[in-house]
C-alpha cells in the first residue's frame, strides 16, 4: 500500500513535536482561560447541570488537527509511480563456429567434447538475450547451420541438433572462419564477434586461415578462439563397426594448433582461451560473456500525485469548525 508513496520534505514532519507539546501547555492552562466572577450567595442561581462548559476546552483539538494537518502538507506527501523503458544502444551479432570433425568425439571432456560444447553453448546463449546469434559448422568443409537471427529457440535448437558425420573429414579451421565471417560482413551492429572453436589442426579445405583472419580483420570482427581438448593423451574415435555402427576409441596424442589460434585472435583484437576438461570450458565461455556485453540504458520516468491539498483543506475544516463552534454553541460559556 505504500511502496509508492513519499515525502518530498520529510525534514518538516519533525516540526509535529509542537503538538504534543502544544497540547500540554493548552491543558495545564485550562482553568485561566475562563473568567472567575466571584459571589457571596448562589442562592439566587438555578443549579443546573450541564455538559458543554465541559467540552469547550476540547475545542483545542480542532486548532491541533489543523496544525498537525499543516505539518504533514509542508512535508509535502505524494504518490510516484514509476515506469521504465529499456533501450539497448549497442547490439552484438556474434557467430559460432563450431568444429564438427570426428575428434569431437573424443572423451577427455564428458561424455564428449561435443556434447560438453552444446550444453555450454546453449547456457551462452541465454544470457544473450538482446544479442543476435548464428551458427556455423566446419569440418573438411564449412556451411551455415543457422543465419544470425534474434530467435534464440531457433539458436538453440540448431545446437542441440549438431552432431558428427554431416561434412566430410577433416579440419578446415579457414573455411570455418571464413563462413563466419560472410556471415556478419553485412551486419550492421557496432559490435561483431566470432567465436571459433576447433580440437585439431587445419588439414582440409582451400582458404587459409590466415587470409579469413585478414578479411575478419578489416571489417572489424573480433575473433574468440578456443582450443578444446586436454594436455596430452585421450580416447579418439578410432573405427566404426559395421554391423552395430558403435564406435571404438583408443588413446591418441591431443595436437591443437594454438600457435594459429593465438595468432587469429591478436591479429582480430580477440583473445584465445585453452578448454581442457567441462569446467575450463564452461569458465571460457563465462569469460566471454562478461567481455562481449551489450550495454543497455534504462529510462525511468516519474510521475507525482501530490496528496498535500486534501490536508490543506482539512486543516481549513478543522479552523472554521473551531471557529463556529465557539461562536454559536459555546458562545454563552465564560
Amino acid at each position: 500500500m505504500f511502496n509508492n508513496f513519499e515525502f518530498h520534505n520529510p525534514e518538516f514532519l519533525w516540526l509535529l513535536i509542537i503538538v504534543p507539546l502544544l497540547a500540554l501547555w493548552l491543558f495545564s492552562n485550562r482553568k485561566k482561560e475562563n473568567t472567575l466572577l466571584s459571589m457571596p450567595n448562589l442562592k439566587g442561581f438555578d443549579a443546573s447541570s450541564s455538559l458543554l462548559p465541559k467540552l469547550k476546552p476540547f475545542l483545542h483539538v480542532f486548532r491541533l488537527l489543523a496544525l498537525a494537518a499543516l505539518i504533514v502538507a509542508l512535508a509535502r506527501p505524494r504518490n510516484v509511480s514509476v515506469s521504465k523503458k529499456t533501450k539497448t544502444n549497442r547490439g552484438i551479432d556474434i557467430v559460432m563456429a563450431i568444429d564438427v570433425s570426428a575428434s569431437m568425439l573424443a572423451k577427455d571432456l564428458k561424455p564428449n567434447r561435443l556434447e560438453a560444447l552444446k550444453r555450454v553453448a546453449i547456457d551462452f546463449v541465454n544470457r544473450r538475450p538482446n544479442d543476435r546469434i548464428g551458427i556455423v559448422v566446419y569440418a573438411g568443409e564449412s556451411f551455415t547451420q543457422t543465419p544470425i537471427t534474434s530467435d534464440k529457440s531457433i539458436v538453440k535448437r540448431t545446437i542441440s541438433e549438431i552432431k558428427w558425420g554431416q561434412l566430410e573429414g577433416g579440419t578446415a579451421i579457414g573455411m570455418g572462419l571464413g563462413s563466419a565471417v560472410n556471415r556478419l560482413k553485412e551486419s550492421k551492429a557496432k559490435s561483431k564477434v566470432i567465436i571459433l572453436l576447433t580440437d585439431g589442426v587445419n588439414n582440409a579445405g582451400f582458404v587459409d586461415p590466415k587470409t579469413a583472419t585478414e578479411l575478419a580483420k578489416e571489417i572489424g570482427i573480433k575473433v574468440y578462439t578456443i582450443g578444446i581438448g586436454t594436455n596430452g593423451m585421450a580416447p579418439f574415435p578410432w573405427a566404426k563397426d559395421p554391423r552395430t555402427g558403435k564406435l571404438s576409441f583408443r588413446n591418441q596424442k591431443v595436437e591443437i594448433d594454438e600457435k594459429l589460434l593465438q595468432f587469429i585472435a591478436d591479429e582480430t583484437e580477440g583473445e584465445y582461451f585453452r578448454a581442457t576438461d567441462n569446467t575450463s570450458l564452461k569458465e571460457i565461455y563465462d569469460e566471454i560473456d562478461k567481455l562481449e556485453k551489450t550495454k543497455i540504458e534504462e529510462f525511468k520516468y516519474y510521475n507525482y500525485t501530490e496528496k498535500y491539498r486534501l490536508l490543506v483543506i482539512l486543516a481549513g475544516i478543522f479552523l472554521i469548525l473551531e471557529f463556529i463552534l465557539r461562536n454559536t454553541l459555546f458562545k454563552s460559556f465564560i
